[in-house]
């Protein structure tokens, strides 16, 4: 079974507050793009493997989609009383590491989806979401697979209609980026978003990229990694409606409604050669 597994970004991004359990209160807009890691199942196997075409991802229990199938598979035992056969998971990585794209969690939704599938559906939607969570906050998401408005620690979703089918440029400057570490140095306290959202500000209007593009979490990244600012500017300079890191970053992405204009960028900023550039259209 091949199915595959799209990078997003945030648009969107508001931290809100701090939870006990460690993750952090969100108000963010999330939607898919078209860059994809492909992930393909056999089940030729009683054990899970975790097999990548790239070194340095992980094949044990570390790995997001490792995680996924072991805990799909131990769920069904527990539902139908009996025990099921492993799974074994190859990834061909196009989506960068750490890059503030939900890559991981993207590989760890589509095992949720493909065994679900493949077992008949023994799980509903949002029970499988619920589930996923138990592997990452961005999960849930990824299961949905529609844009939506998040809230809480990513899980709490409703679909959201109001993009335009934007070009999107992305710059990914070829270091990853620590999520938690990034969460730690972030100072609430800095920024005027404490007050929790009590409902979508976006409900009686489309968004307005120009207007509403927000990450909180860019002023910690950029001031640590001056590349962020760097390729802002250059967005910019070549055509972007609006640039924003996303996630944790340090992927930076620019918005063009012509398609031609963000092909132009992307060629004239192919010229640095740390730098790694992925056209893609926003999945609305």
């Amino acid at each position: 079974m091949r199915l595959l597994a799209p990078a997003k970004i945030n648009l969107f991004l508001q931290v809100t507050g701090k939870r006990p359990d460690g993750y952090h209160e969100l108000f963010t807009i999330m939607s898919c793009i078209g860059l994809y890691d492909t992930v393909t199942l056999s089940f030729d196997t009683r054990e899970i493997r975790v097999i990548c075409d790239d070194p340095s991802i992980p094949g044990d229990e570390s790995n997001l989609a490792y995680r996924a199938a072991s805990l799909f598979i131990g769920s069904l035992g527990e539902r139908q009383g009996n025990k099921t056969k492993g799974v074994k998971i190859f990834i061909d990585k196009q989506i960068p590491i750490g890059a503030g794209l939900g890559g991981g969690s993207s590989d760890a939704a589509a095992v949720f989806l493909g065994l679900n599938r493949y077992y008949g559906h023994p799980f509903s939607r949002s029970e499988v979401m619920r589930i996923g969570f138990e592997v990452g906050a961005d999960v849930p998401f990824f299961i949905f697979g529609k844009p939506a408005l998040a809230q809480g620690a990513g899980e709490k979703l409703e679909t959201f209609k109001g993009l335009k089918p934007y070009r999107v440029l992305l710059v990914y400057p070829g270091f990853s980026v620590s999520t938690a570490e990034v969460y730690r140095k972030f100072n609430l306290g800095l920024t005027k978003s404490k007050k929790q959202h009590k409902e979508n500000p976006f409900s009686k209007q489309d968004f307005d990229a120009e207007s509403h593009s927000r990450n909180d979490l860019e002023q910690v990244t950029a001031a640590e990694y001056p590349d962020i600012l760097k390729i802002k500017k250059a967005l910019l300079a070549h055509g972007a409606t609006v640039t924003l890191m996303s996630g944790s970053g340090p992927t930076v992405f620019g918005l063009f409604l012509d398609p031609d204009e963000a092909r132009q960028a992307k060629n004239s900023l192919s010229r640095h050669s740390k730098w790694k550039l992925f056209l893609a259209d926003l999945l609305v």
